[in-house]
């Protein structure tokens, strides 16, 4: 297979600019950052923003080399931000963004990061937020065969990246239409699955499941992964690509409900686009939390944020193992250091 990752990359990177311009012909950010550098909290004060949409902003920007961060924590612009972004600069090119003041995106963009919710899906006039929208029967079904294009490209590449010779059963928390199961389960013999999901997609998970004749290896239990009971007979979890969906508070109680779930021995596996510790980037996953941002209640998180978690509960953490389409996997394992 050839690697599609430019094309997944145009379709994940497309809000980025809507945010970009946001910040410049409505907040016009660049400017009074340069004269007041600040910390993400004074800058939420000083602007009038949102703190989870505030984050996503300062690591695209400085992805782009538009701001930086010292040790203390205060962001300061570059002198590319500095000769392009402000009032004062001879070569101010504001205007250029101020063409795009009344686009859509962009007007969805800053109320995102003026209240900290999510907007509208893209292209679905009066359509919910992702979260409420998943919830009816068309929508989940046309968002999950759009998913299910990615997921037949990083599902193999997660089978590869990941050793499940000893595991028996995996639990698949939020997994959609089992494509991550399907893939795993197809490339270990010894492995059961079992994909954990809410109405209505438990339905399409039984049809893919069905559809891979894998029916005896791969069950579907229906429910809520917040409230509902976990299935308690598995010694690795699997989040792909879930726990971006959601903010830090309900990340953290899916993890808790993961280990409270799991034997001594067990292994959680969350494979998603990660930040760096640092948060400057990569690029690529710096301009996909802008789209997550802005229809989810999450963002694209960092292998510290992430990891140092996973070690609070008692896990030991390998270095994140590159899957496909800049995606990776943190492999946790309960009682090992």
């Amino acid at each position: 297979m050839t690697d599609p990752s430019a094309l997944y990359r145009y379709r994940d990177s497309l809000a980025a600019v809507d945010l970009l311009g946001a910040a410049i012909a409505h907040l016009d950010f660049f400017s009074w950052l340069e004269r007041s550098p600040a910390d993400a909290k004074t800058i939420c004060n000083g602007l009038s923003l949102h703190e989870r949409p505030t984050d996503v902003m300062l690591t695209l920007f400085a992805a782009n080399s538009l701001v930086t961060c010292d040790t203390r924590g205060t962001y300061c612009v570059t002198e590319l931000a500095r000769e392009f972004l402000t009032c004062k600069s001879p070569y101010d090119a504001r205007s250029y963004y101020n063409s795009m003041a009344d686009r859509q995106g962009v007007h969805d963009f800053l109320k995102v990061l003026r209240t900290g919710k999510p907007a509208n899906w893209p292209g679905k006039e009066g359509e919910a937020d992702w979260h409420a929208a998943m919830k009816t029967e068309s929508f989940s079904e046309s968002f999950t065969a759009a998913m299910d294009c990615r997921g037949r490209v990083l599902g193999p590449a997660l089978s590869r990246a990941v050793n499940l010779a000893s595991s028996k059963r995996l639990l698949d928390v939020a997994g959609g239409s089992g494509v991550y199961s399907v893939a795993l389960v197809e490339a270990n013999p010894a492995l059961n699955a079992v994909v954990f999901e809410a109405s209505p997609i438990d339905a399409i998970a039984r049809r893919t499941i069905s559809s891979a004749s894998l029916c005896t290896r791969i069950d579907v239990v229906s429910g809520d992964m917040f409230t509902d009971p976990w299935p308690a007979d598995c010694d690795t979890h699997l989040f792909s690509n879930v726990l971006h969906d959601w903010d830090l508070v309900d990340v953290d109680r899916l993890l808790i409900r993961s280990a409270e779930s799991l034997p001594s021995h067990g292994r959680i596996l969350v494979h998603d686009m990660f930040l760096n510790p640092d948060k400057c980037g990569p690029l690529a996953a710096a301009e996909y939390s802008a789209l997550l941002m802005s229809v989810t209640q999450g963002r694209i998180y960092s292998t510290s944020e992430i990891g140092s978690r996973l070690e609070g509960l008692g896990f030991t953490v390998m270095p994140l193992i590159p899957t496909a389409l800049h995606r990776g996997v943190l492999v946790a394992t309960r009682g090992e250091g």
